[in-house]
């Protein structure tokens, strides 16, 4: 490696107000947030971490969850203000905070963006009242047009619309109905992915009637001509954006980034200046994270073989709609293309990747089959 990739910061705030039927994340249900406790725990934390940096200043912060809105507005400045203080910010920073379309957290918006915060994610899901009491969302869809108003009165300019289709017995009419409204605010960021059935989720033990293959065909054939009119492009499986929006921390994880990760259950990936990339997990358990002391919050490491740095490399780069460079490929994993060479050639030839130059892109039909393209860097 010539020099170290972009880095990012990942922070994980776990806490939620009810756990959703679909939700595999790591996240908990509380009534009361141990707000003072944990940000102490998360500036702790990133102090044990510092010496990942390597020189680096961090490019773009993302707070998930959970619903990290559930904390104040003093809680989430404070965190802001201790990051600062302990690492050097990119005067750039893309600051992104999810949040839930409620009331209590969309009145404050306004302080977020005070504090810092740059990026707004909404977890919208759907407008449809009927899929939201089925989703188990705790907004109903007025609630979360109202929070689309109050983001941008609050002065954000760039804001993620989370918003799924596939869901229990939706139709072409209705997913269309649902990004229209999306696309009335002038949306310039939209999550938009398929309702997945996970294991561990309440959906999982007790599935609900999803639309079969065929219907999530005419739902992507209805849809997506919509977006395009709308300006909306979509760069990756599941993220459309408009020119100039679209979200530059996950952008860093499909191209192979490096990123810092604090917080309950957090997952972290850094190359040293050995050119040796590993991968590490925080302490899952809230109540366990608390209690770790400094430099004990880190709980496994991985080194990457290569065959690990080759199937995670393309796992993450070949999402993009753009695919990527074997320029870049050996920049983010120390390794000549030769490797991938014939493996490369060999899914051009059946039609599931395109080369222009140095660089592959899956096809139409290799986006359908991705899982299985990325089967073979395995």
């Amino acid at each position: 490696m010539t020099e170290l990739p972009p880095l990012g910061l990942y922070v994980h705030l776990p806490w939620c107000e009810r756990k959703c039927p679909y939700c595999d994340f790591n996240s908990h249900e509380a009534d009361a947030l141990p707000e003072a406790q944990y940000v102490a725990a998360l500036l702790r934390d990133l102090e044990s971490d510092i010496s990942h940096l390597h020189g680096r200043s961090i490019d773009t912060l993302f707070i998930g969850g959970g619903t990290p809105s559930l904390f104040s507005v003093d809680a989430i400045a404070r965190l802001l203000h201790g990051i600062a203080q302990i690492a050097p910010l990119a005067p750039a920073l893309e600051a992104t905070l999810e949040a839930n379309p409620g009331s209590a957290e969309a009145e404050k918006f306004a302080g977020f963006r005070a504090a810092g915060i740059t990026r707004l994610s909404l977890g919208v899901q759907s407008f449809d009242d009927r899929q939201l009491v089925a989703l188990g969302r705790v907004h109903d869809g007025a609630q979360a047009q109202s929070a689309i108003r109050f983001a941008q009165d609050a002065g954000f300019d760039s804001i993620n619309l989370d918003l799924m289709h596939g869901l229990p017995g939706q139709t072409a009419v209705d997913a269309l109905a649902d990004l229209r409204t999306a696309l009335e605010y002038g949306t310039a960021h939209l999550s938009w992915y398929q309702l997945a059935i996970e294991p561990n989720t309440v959906f999982h033990k007790r599935p609900p009637a999803l639309p079969n293959d065929d219907e999530l065909s005419a739902i992507q054939a209805a849809c997506e001509p919509l977006l395009r009119a709308a300006g909306i492009s979509q760069y990756e499986v599941s993220a459309y954006a408009r020119d100039g929006f679209r979200c530059r921390h996950n952008d860093n994880y499909w191209t192979f980034g490096d990123y810092l990760a604090i917080g309950a259950g957090a997952h972290g990936k850094i190359t040293g200046p050995d050119g040796v990339v590993r991968r590490y997990a925080k302490r899952r358990q809230p109540q366990e994270y608390l209690a770790a002391t400094a430099g004990t919050c880190t709980v496994s490491q991985q080194v990457l073989a290569e065959n690990d740095l080759v199937g995670e490399f393309m796992m993450n780069a070949l999402r993009r709609n753009e695919g990527f460079s074997l320029r870049l490929f050996q920049a983010r994993t120390g390794l000549d293309s030769r490797v991938v060479t014939a493996r490369l050639q060999s899914l051009c030839e059946r039609e599931l990747l395109l080369q222009e130059g140095d660089r592959f892109a899956a096809t139409s039909l290799g986006r359908r089959f991705l899982d299985s393209v990325v089967g073979e860097f395995f």
